[in-house]
């Protein structure tokens, strides 16, 4: 018998919204898109005819009767190029195809001892520093090594905290390449209580970023609904129809304008997928070493061979987004205090920022000559 198992990438419709403030907050990878699982069986030459579904549970690992049952219901089972029901009976040589919406990885989240930058802990909550690279949540691509994972070592002597249990933990996240400050709940109380402040839009939430370009205004409003963008499924974009994508309102201040770059502070009123990373780009204002829209690429300046250097110079000091969720504001979900934290910027994120502010310096005296 032949058994072959192939992955593909696709939208499960069942999955709840993460652009949803309630789970999660602005940089959030597109992590909405279930790894499903497709399974090819060819019957041997002696099998003898046999329900397909019991013949499934018998040669599929890691399933259910009720996952089998839930396949065929949706057409997701075939046999020889032809959709069948779950009475079909298999016959010697049939080449069987099933879909499975089961993670072709054990999602289960175990704790591990990777350092935290923690930055306020209480009995209810916790808030963090994530670095840039960390991932917040395992997924495809993605099984271990993350922040919960190290929280979940962190709070592995605490008996009121499984970190399996989607009602503790993260309260909302941010892009595996942004860095900067995260809440994460230990109850189930505390997370009902912080979700519905995101959910209310009542957090306080600052992003400082560096955007390509010498933003005009020094402040304004970036309004226009969010969706996938339909050429590049790894973007996000403003989409043209207001009937189409999610609300989504960033306001900005210009902090330094740098030559050919600004360094800017972004207020979330709410949190979409790439939320800034979009908006700044649809203002023409592309994030700075943003490889996925194109901020990887010398997008301002001179054609100078020693801009050049000096720009990518800049790329391996900051080899990422430069984005840095820097402030987060909440109301304590038991004593109603008021909390305010704010974080100082990664040194990457430093080191390219001063790289630009002493261009920008010399640039400057040169004029002046």
């Amino acid at each position: 018998m032949l058994i072959s198992s192939d992955y593909a990438m696709l939208e499960d419709k069942s999955i709840p919204d993460y652009d949803v403030e309630l789970l999660d907050a602005d940089e959030l990878e597109l992590e909405e898109e279930s790894l499903f699982r497709e399974i090819r069986i060819i019957a041997d030459r002696g099998q003898s005819p046999i329900r397909i579904d019991k013949f499934l549970i018998d040669h599929v690992a890691n399933t259910s009767r009720n996952k089998i049952q839930q396949a065929a219901d949706a057409g997701s089972i075939s046999v020889n190029g032809k959709v069948v029901k779950s009475n079909y009976k298999v016959k010697p040589l049939d080449e069987i195809v099933i879909t499975l919406n089961t993670p072709a990885y054990d999602n289960s989240i175990i704790p591990e001892d990777i350092p935290l930058d923690i930055v306020y802990e209480d009995d209810v909550l916790m808030v963090v520093n994530k670095p840039a690279g960390l991932v917040v949540h395992p997924g495809s691509g993605n099984t271990h090594g993350t922040l919960i994972n190290a929280v979940a070592w962190h709070l592995k002597d605490n008996p009121d905290f499984d970190p399996n249990d989607p009602q503790v933990g993260l309260v909302h996240r941010i892009d595996k390449n942004t860095s900067g400050l995260l809440v994460v709940a230990k109850s189930a109380a505390a997370k009902a209580h912080l979700g519905m402040q995101f959910f209310n839009k009542t957090t306080k939430r600052t992003y400082n970023a560096v955007v390509w370009g010498n933003v005009k205004e020094d402040s304004g409003t970036v309004t226009g609904n969010i969706t996938r963008n339909p050429r590049n499924r790894l973007q996000m974009c403003v989409s043209a129809d207001d009937s189409v994508g999610k609300h989504a309102v960033t306001h900005y201040r210009v902090l330094e304008r740098l030559s050919y770059v600004s360094l800017v502070e972004c207020n979330l009123e709410t949190g979409r997928t790439h939320q800034i990373r979009v908006h700044m780009k649809h203002i023409g204002h592309i994030l700075f070493n943003d490889d996925v829209y194109g901020g990887d690429e010398i997008l301002k300046g001179t054609n100078f061979s020693k801009y050049s250097q000096f720009v990518r110079n800049c790329f391996k000091l900051c080899p990422r987004q430069a984005l840095h969720a820097k402030t987060l504001g909440f109301v304590h979900p038991v004593t109603g205090e008021m909390m305010f934290f704010d974080s100082e910027l990664p040194q990457d994120f430093l080191a390219m920022v001063e790289a630009w502010r002493k261009y920008s310096s010399a640039s400057a005296a040169y004029m002046n000559d």
